[in-house]
């Protein structure tokens, strides 16, 4: 299903479209909803999309270990859903931002490859950003206005934090701060160790000042959390009615890999080179 704007914004993204699959540097396609999110984060202006598409793309072809070289059913993601949940709610906040639950379910540093790990999430995030977050019925859906991550830190420990591979990471961030389909609006920590100040400190040096205040620590409980996200949409492990962690976790899981034939075609993600192809 695809989001649709009003008919100025349609004949924009068509343009947007019409731009993306006569440009060399590009892949042959793109989603429409990624398309649109791309439009929408650059406040509608065409030119700042194009920008933040080549960029999106050239970070991407830079970094095929983290971006391209990927596959729902292979063993790096089956490794990764055994020690954690990752799952996109259905709702949006009041803001009409998208939230994400990261929870760490099973704490055992061995099933940690961080590389692995954050290639995992980022084409689970690329499957987010293929649908509409929210649809209303079989015509109408929403997108959202930006990005929240709510992190449960609960058991983690200093341990784990350093299995962090600094090259990973760097590209990471730079993803985020430059190329991200969405405004990230927020990165709630949740059940936070006594140890917080240190964690903080060993990831400070990865992020620019703008990420890093973005960073909201609830160390007193989960009340400061339902001042940010209405409690009732949150999963049932923090309070709320949109069921527990794993189910959900388990359903998106399914979702992934009906997406997989999308996500490993080259002409979404690659670009051909002049002499590829040829005899």
């Amino acid at each position: 299903m695809f989001f649709y704007g009003n008919h100025d914004e349609e004949t924009a993204v068509d343009g947007l479209q019409q731009w993306f699959e006569e440009n060399p540097k590009l892949p042959n396609k793109i989603d429409r909803n990624l398309l649109w999110r791309f439009y929408k984060r650059s406040s509608k202006d065409v030119e700042e999309t194009k920008k933040l598409v080549e960029t999106f793309y050239s970070l991407r072809l830079k970094n095929p270990r983290l971006f391209i070289n990927r596959d729902p059913c292979d063993v790096d993601t089956e490794n990764m859903y055994k020690y954690l949940h990752i799952v996109p709610l259905s709702r949006l906040t009041p803001e009409n931002y998208h939230v994400t639950c990261v929870q760490f379910h099973k704490l055992d540093s061995k099933l940690i490859h961080f590389t692995e790990d954050i290639k995992t999430f980022i084409m689970i995030q690329d499957c987010h950003f293929m649908e509409p977050d929210v649809k209303l019925d079989k015509t109408a859906a929403i997108l959202s206005d930006g990005e929240v991550v709510i992190m449960d830190m609960r058991g983690v420990t200093m341990k784990q934090v350093t299995t962090l591979i600094i090259s990973t990471m760097s590209v990471f961030v730079k993803y985020i701060n430059q190329a991200y389909p969405n405004r990230l609006r927020a990165v709630h920590m949740i059940n936070c160790p006594s140890y917080l100040d240190k964690v903080l400190a060993f990831l400070k040096p990865f992020m620019n000042r703008e990420l890093y205040d973005m960073m909201k620590c609830h160390t007193k409980g989960l009340e400061s959390l339902y001042e940010c996200i209405p409690k009732d949409m949150l999963p049932e492990e923090y309070g709320g009615n949109a069921g527990g962690m794993a189910e959900l976790s388990l359903a998106y899981r399914d979702y992934v890999v009906k997406m997989r034939p999308l996500l490993m075609d080259p002409d979404y993600w690659t670009v051909q080179t002049s002499s590829e192809g040829q005899c």
